[in-house]
Order: structure tokens, then sequence, then C-alpha cells
């Protein structure tokens, strides 16, 4: 594996590493990993619905960007107290290697002394708290998975308790009630100096391979990041809907389901929440849900053979269906 190091020093937005994550995995077929971090910002999963995971007038106040990732999961909180990661890979098991790359950072962890361990779903964690969150997305184009996730060195926990607004019954879920008190950091555990520790990881996952990016790179990955910078992109709102309801199920994440109804036929359904994608949910499954009966037969009979669980990571089938009807 290759870190993957920039030409220069200077002090980039988030867009502009999350679309450096996708130009490594469309332009290259090698495993690649690099560290950054950012002025305070939020980002949210590709699926979520901005206005109710974030204190949009908060942010603004504070100078708090607000950003939307390709990979699905839930709202994180980052700034220069926090370490982000990338992992770029080749893939023909998303889940496999995600359960792979977040027990290795976990024995990276362990290293050094801390008590580190993956959780079945997506955190790595320290104790009972998360000290790491990931997420994770497929180009099934070049068969390559991009891994991405935060590192708690220190934090600001006030700051991300007003920046962030979960669901209840996300937190209850968690037995707690505010995001910083399910997290903790690596100051809390070592006394190692965040530069020592970016240095400790760079080496543990990559040793002295270095990939250096050129200038005419950086040119490429700034086009591809405007997409991400974009209003549209960041606020996109979901069609409207007649009925709303949220649920949580265990190992797969929070779910808003959004339905469009009209006189007993079901025209369109929306999912938003914090949950894993594993392919274009639209195209590989919702589109399927448009235009038929509402009834659970009709519904059962739309999806077909489809094996939901490979579409949504964790899911059953029975699962889904609940959610729609």
């Amino acid at each position: 594996m290759k870190y993957v190091s920039l030409p220069d020093n200077l002090n980039r937005p988030l867009p502009f590493y999350l679309a450096m994550e996708e130009w490594l995995a469309r332009n290259f077929n090698e495993d690649f990993f690099f560290t950054w971090q950012v002025d305070p910002t939020v980002i949210c999963g590709r699926n979520q619905i901005v206005d109710l995971e974030v204190d949009i007038d908060f942010c603004r106040k504070n100078s708090i960007n607000i950003c939307r990732r390709k990979s699905g999961g839930g709202c994180v909180f980052a700034d220069r107290k926090n370490i982000m990661f990338s992992y770029i890979t080749n893939s023909t098991s998303v889940t496999t290697d995600f359960i792979a790359y977040t027990s290795r950072i976990a024995g990276v962890l362990r290293q050094l002394g801390i008590d580190a361990s993956s959780s079945s779903r997506n955190d790595i964690l320290i104790g009972e708290q998360k000290v790491s969150g990931n997420a994770f997305y497929h180009i099934p184009e070049c068969s390559r998975s991009i891994v991405h996730g935060t590192m708690l060195y220190d934090m600001d926990s006030d700051i991300m308790n007003r920046a962030l607004t979960p669901s209840r019954a996300k937190l209850a879920s968690k037995g707690v009630k505010s995001v910083a008190a399910r997290v903790t950091t690596i100051t809390a555990h070592s006394d190692i100096s965040l530069p020592d520790f970016k240095t400790f990881v760079r080496k543990s996952l990559c040793g002295n391979d270095e990939f250096i990016l050129t200038a005419e790179n950086i040119v490429e990955i700034n086009t591809l990041a405007e997409e991400l910078m974009t209003d549209s992109w960041i606020f996109r709102k979901t069609s409207a809907s007649r009925m709303v309801r949220t649920s949580r199920i265990d190992g797969c994440g929070e779910f808003r389901t959004e339905l469009e109804i009209d006189n007993g036929v079901l025209l369109s359904v929306n999912l938003a929440g914090d949950y894993f994608p594993l392919a274009d949910i639209d195209s590989a499954l919702l589109n399927r849900l448009r235009n038929i009966p509402y009834k659970h037969q009709s519904i059962i009979d739309a999806l077909g053979d489809i094996d939901t669980g490979n579409i949504i990571s964790g899911i059953t089938t029975a699962d889904f269906v609940k959610l729609i009807i």
C-alpha cells in the first residue's frame, strides 16, 4: 500500500480530499492510503437530509462548513483536532474489505498500547466508546472501493454537540444523550503528539512506499471536486412525500422512509438515513417500487428475487419490506 502525498502544504476544503480519493480510484489499480485535516466541517452521508441532521444556523454563524460525501452512513464533525483517513483498494466484496480495513486500523492503535477493537458495523472502539467512524462506497465500473473515516485525536465536544443534531432514536440506540457522550479520543488514552501519531499510522500501514501527486494531478482533482461543492449536491432535497416514517434496524442503521402514494398506488419511495448502500439504491432497488399497488404482496412481487443485503448492508428483504408497508 502506498501513502499519497500532496506536492504542497496548502489548506484545502474537504471536497478536495473526497475528489482526491475518487481520482485515485478511477486512475490507478493499486492500494492507497492518506491522512488529511480540514477546518471545522460537518460531513453528511449520501442519503441524509441535512436539515434533520445539522444545525445549519449554528454552523453558518460559527464558520463551520457543511459537505456531503458519496458514501453512506451518518453525519460526522471534523476539525484540526481530528484526522481523516482514506483508503482506496480493489474490491470484489465491499463488506469483507471494509471489515478487514477497520480491523487493521484497530490493530495499529493496539500497537500504541490502546485497547482498540472494530465493531460489527463501522466504528473503531476504545472500550465502549467510538474513536473512529468509517464509511465506504464502491465504484462498480472499475471494481474499486473507497473507505474513509474520522480518527478523533482530540475534540471540542461542545461544538460537536451543537453542530450535529441526530435523532433521539439513534442516540437512544447507543444508550447516550449526546453525540460527544459516546465518543473518546486518542489523547484520552495516549500522550503521543498529533504529528507523531500521523507518522506512526503512516509507517505502520505503508512503510516508506509513497506516491506524490503532481500539479497537473491537482488540477484534475479540483475539477472533480467542483460538483461536491455545489448547493444542489450538499442540500439536495428528496421528493415530496405523503407519508414519512423513521425506524432503526440494528446492524443496518436509521431509515427515514418517504412514500408518495395516490389512490392506493405507490408512486415513489425514497430512503434517507445513515445506512450503508452497497450499490446504486435507486436503479438497483427503489425504481422497482414505482407505480405499483401499495400492498404487501405487490411490493414482494416487485422485488422479485433481489437480495436486498447486496444493496443495503446488513438488511434482510423482510426488514426492507417493513420499511415500506
